[in-house]
């Protein structure tokens, strides 16, 4: 929210600069962005002078320039202008040489030049060129009475100001205004001596006669609490004056028309929004607050025709909408040029509404931000005084009405209890009673009562976000400064055991190794499209954790699964030309449970870490020196167990099931203790379809939670390299088709549990030579003795107990 420091300045007399202002807000908890020097025109007319033409004659050399000498008071200046009513005796605007000026966002600079052969020192300036006004006709000619060699910026009366940019926290909604600002400002000050900020007045306040009423039902009082407004009739739209337009534009706001300005104004000052409505355009005399029925279109103050839903607030006429209540106005209902009567309303909305009327659309408004974050109810009548007041001040007119004020429940200041001790513990600083109470004061908070062990409070409706005691500690330690609480000199310090394993070192301990070995990490959004679980075999869709709210139709969902992140992370990237890729992301994963668990609604909802390794495209850069190969699913299973052996696992122990997941055509599961670790293989193909990746890609999914317990006693211990050399011999099996693997590894081990160190498969044939529904498997055993060298006599013994185990076991029969 942008702040004018000149603004400020009339509700609260203080001699602080823009910068220390800066340091002051931040302080008290109102941090400030930026603070940037603002200039009523742009570039501050900095280097324009006064001039007076002194000779004007045809330019030599061209049909439509004029050679002109300039008189700018402590020299003259030939200038060659090509203005069609540039003439001797014309008091003028110059730019001389260094001048900058502006065209929008572009800047340019006056330098001396030659023009058609004629040199120029300058530049005789229209009103658009200096952003004083928009004609680009001829050149600004001024009166004769004005003085040359005066600069522009004197002449002009161009004001400087601060624009103080405030990063406004979303509870701190009271501040979203100069009065706001002003009064916790005031409290800083009140530390030394009392200070109050001044609130304009409107005791002024008249109605002048109630010859134009207009009645006003409410029939959603829940979505509005108060609806406040009056007539103003006889009214003269046009151009507003200079004051209100100046500060307007330092904030960032452009001017629009007198009334409507104000409008605006009174919202900055006050925080307060306000809506003006032609009266011609309020049929029937008669203004209705409802909601409509869903699906009626209507169209909006920036031409979009909108769907409303049955919850959209709606400010009506007898037949017909005319605004989205605290959101945006109608297309035809507003301020016009034509206008002569207007019905001015300032009203109270409720915040869900409000928030979520918006958020359907797609719409942020100066008037949404602060109704969704709650208005001061009980400051609507003076708001509305203020602007009518405002309002007959630029533009004339009468109030043409009493104020209707429709507020059935008034909202009443909300009752805290604080005690001394929890101020003093909280704070970490015991604070004297009677600042307590000052600091207190000055932030209009009440004390009801008071007893030597704490105060009961009245705390007022603007202050939206405190409702417990510890707000108001709050409250009373960033006016108190937490600058001024002094840091112990003492650590006191309680002796904690954390968890074994920690899971911070061991997400550390995997990203290193894979980032050493050439894999990039992913963040992915936990938010999702619903889209994806729609007819979905592997993640239920009424599992899916839904938005009540969401951002967007992209966004409804909590992901169930970080697959669809990192294919989307794949497809951004394969469309740059960036298709060899390595990936892994720790993220949660969320679920909800089918039965719905009423007494404790938490329990409906599950949430788990997850670790995704991703693979696709070629292993290697594209180089002279050796062939390309592509990624494999053999690659990816390496990555995966070395994950597993780096925590302690051992690959041989695990259990081994083909994946049965519907997202992956082929793939394996790694289980421990009947707990899924691991399941990885190839992306199905209709999945990379949804995504339009072309490459294979090849993915893990470790459950990250088991991964942490079932690795809770294994240790990783060094080994010194053995003594006695391995011996390896290879066996060619003939099994049958059905025959994996893991059962021949299985069997061997059990067999030989001492000196077989380990079992791999090096070649798999299924073909000539051998008989239908057999293949062959050609395995290496390692065997070795850490006590001895192991002679032919005791290798043989073994190799003949597997082969005999082998074909007891599995008629296996050696090739």
């Amino acid at each position: 929210m942008e702040i004018s420091y000149n603004w400020l300045k009339d509700y609260l007399d203080f001699d602080y600069s823009a910068h220390e202002l800066e340091n002051i807000l931040t302080q008290i908890g109102l941090e400030v962005g930026s603070v940037e020097e603002v200039e009523t025109i742009k570039g501050g007319l900095h280097g324009l002078v006064i001039g007076e033409v002194i000779t004007c004659e045809k330019h030599p050399n061209s049909d439509h320039l004029s050679k002109t000498t300039v008189n700018i008071g402590k020299e003259t200046l030939p200038i060659v202008c090509g203005a069609p009513n540039v003439a001797a005796g014309q008091k003028v605007v110059v730019a001389t040489i260094g001048t900058k000026l502006y065209n929008g966002d572009q800047e340019f600079e006056i330098k001396k030049s030659k023009i058609r052969g004629e040199v120029s020192e300058g530049m005789i300036c229209a009103e658009d060129e200096i952003g004083i006004g928009a004609s680009h006709d001829g050149i600004m000619v001024l009166p004769a009475e004005a003085v040359v060699g005066t600069p522009a910026c004197k002449y002009f009366k161009v004001e400087s100001d601060y624009m103080i940019e405030v990063d406004l926290t979303p509870n701190r909604i009271d501040a979203s205004s100069h009065i706001g600002v002003a009064r916790d400002l005031a409290a800083f000050m009140s530390k030394k001596s009392p200070v109050r900020y001044k609130k304009p007045s409107v005791e002024n306040f008249k109605i002048d006669n109630t010859n134009v009423s207009v009645p006003v039902e409410v029939l959603n009082q829940e979505a509005c609490p108060r609806f406040a407004g009056l007539t103003i009739t006889g009214l003269t739209i046009g151009e507003s004056p200079d004051w209100l337009k100046n500060r307007l534009k330092v904030i960032g706001l452009k001017p629009i028309s007198n009334v409507v300005d104000i409008t605006n104004y009174v919202l900055m000052e006050t925080g307060q929004p306000l809506h003006a409505y032609d009266l011609a355009d309020v049929k029937g005399n008669k203004i209705v607050v409802r909601t409509m029925k869903p699906g009626t279109k209507f169209t909006t103050l920036d031409g979009v025709e909108r769907e409303l839903h049955e919850d959209d607030l709606m400010i009506c006429n007898a037949e017909e909408g005319m605004c989205i209540g605290g959101v945006f106005g109608g297309l035809h209902s507003g301020v016009k040029e034509t206008t002569k009567s207007i019905f001015l309303e300032a009203a109270c909305f409720d915040t869900v509404y409000i928030r979520k009327t918006a958020r359907r659309h797609g719409l942020s408004t100066d008037a949404s931000f602060r109704f969704e974050r709650g208005v001061d109810p009980n400051n609507t009548l003076y708001a509305l005084k203020r602007a009518a007041m405002l309002i007959k001040e630029v533009a004339g007119g009468e109030i043409s009405s009493e104020i209707v004020d429709i507020y059935p429940k008034p909202v009443a200041d909300f009752k805290v209890d604080v005690s001394y001790s929890n101020i003093h513990r909280l704070i970490g600083k015991k604070i004297s009673k009677e600042e307590i109470k000052s600091i207190l004061q000055s932030l209009e908070i009440k004390i009801e009562a008071e007893n030597e062990n704490g105060l009961s409070l009245l705390v007022p409706p603007y202050r939206v976000d405190v409702k417990r005691e510890a707000d108001v500690i709050e409250d009373i330690l960033r006016i108190y400064g937490y600058n001024n609480v002094e840091i112990p000199t003492r650590v006191n310090a309680s002796l904690q055991y954390s968890v074994k394993p920690n899971p911070h070192a061991i997400r550390n301990l995997i990203s290193e190794m894979l980032t050493a070995q050439g894999f990039n990490e992913i963040w992915s959004n936990s938010l999702t499209k619903l889209l994806y679980y729609e007819n979905n075999e592997s993640f239920a869709q009424e599992s899916t954790v839904k938005i009540f709210n969401p951002l967007s139709n992209d966004l409804g969902g909590m992901r169930q699964t970080l697959l669809y992140g990192g294919l989307e992370a794949i497809a951004y990237n394969a469309n740059r030309r960036n298709a060899d890729l390595r990936l892994y992301e720790f993220g949660n994963c969320y679920f909800h449970n089918d039965s719905e668990l009423k007494e404790n609604p938490i329990n409906n909802y599950r949430e788990e870490e997850h670790l995704a390794l991703f693979v696709s495209g070629f292993k290697q850069a594209e180089s002279w020196a050796a062939q390309q190969t592509k990624t494999s699913f053999f690659e990816l299973k390496t990555y995966v167990e070395n994950i597993l052996k780096r925590l302690g696992f051992e690959i041989a122990k695990l259990k081994i099931e083909e994946t049965s997941a519907k997202f992956l055509s082929e793939g394996l599961v790694y289980f421990l203790n009947n707990k899924k670790l691991v399941e990885f293989g190839i992306v199905a193909p209709k999945v990379q379809k949804q995504f339009e990746v072309e490459n294979p890609v090849y993915y893990a999914d470790f459950m990250f939670d088991s991964l942490l317990l079932e690795s809770k006693n294994k240790k990783v211990v060094f080994a010194g390299i053995p003594k006695y050399p391995e011996v390896r011999r290879d066996l060619a099996l003939l099994v049958d088709k059905q025959v994996k693997f893991s059962s021949l590894k299985d069997l061997a081990f059990k067999t030989e549990k001492g000196l077989l160190r380990s079992v791999d498969l090096f070649d798999v044939y299924e073909g000539k030579g051998v008989p239908e529904g057999k293949k062959s498997y050609a395995m290496s055993f390692i065997l070795r003795d850490d006590e001895k060298t192991l002679n032919d006599k005791q290798i043989d013994k073994i190799m003949q107990r597997l082969i005999l185990i082998f074909e007891r076991e599995l008629d296996a029969k050696l090739r």
